[in-house]
């Protein structure tokens, strides 16, 4: 992943308050602090923009693919946050994510439009710079391989 600047204990300096304790004023005053965003909330929902992206066949693979689609149980903001990895830091994030292809979907197409719509998505809900998407393709999904090998698994079971 991109060297990306890390989050440091920071506090914002709060506003400056008249030492006359018998007035009040008016307007709110604003208050300073610090805003922490987990690096599984950014991987949740740039999951959630590239399973939005069409051609996009399927987010992860191996352990994570294969535990979110057994436990049914598993919410899908954890399994996304497991697909999906992400390094977030002050002020900039960089992602990596496995995912499955739908065949004759153009690769380097989908690429472009996935980190387009992820960095958007970011971005926007987070206020973070996505400063790299890594995109890693593992598999292309040829509609009709997964129903056979359901049909075959469904025939033993019955029997």
């Amino acid at each position: 992943m991109a060297e990306i600047e890390h989050a440091r204990e920071r506090t914002a300096p709060g506003p400056t308050i008249a030492s006359t304790p018998s007035r009040r004023s008016a307007q709110p005053a604003e208050a300073g602090g610090t805003t922490t965003i987990a690096d599984s909330v950014v991987a949740v929902i740039a999951g959630i923009a590239i399973r939005e992206t069409d051609g996009v066949h399927s987010v992860g693979k191996g352990a994570s693919k294969a535990l979110g689609a057994v436990t049914g149980r598993m919410s899908a903001s954890s399994s996304l946050s497991r697909a999906v990895k992400v390094e977030v830091g002050e002020k900039q994030a960089a992602i990596d994510v496995d995912i499955e292809v739908e065949y004759g979907m153009p690769i380097h197409e989908l690429a472009s439009q996935l980190r387009t719509h992820v960095s958007d998505a970011v971005e926007t809900m987070t206020g973070l710079d996505v400063v790299e998407i890594n995109i890693n393709v593992f598999a292309v999904h040829i509609p009709g391989d997964d129903s056979a090998d359901d049909s075959a698994d469904t025939g033993s079971r019955t029997r």
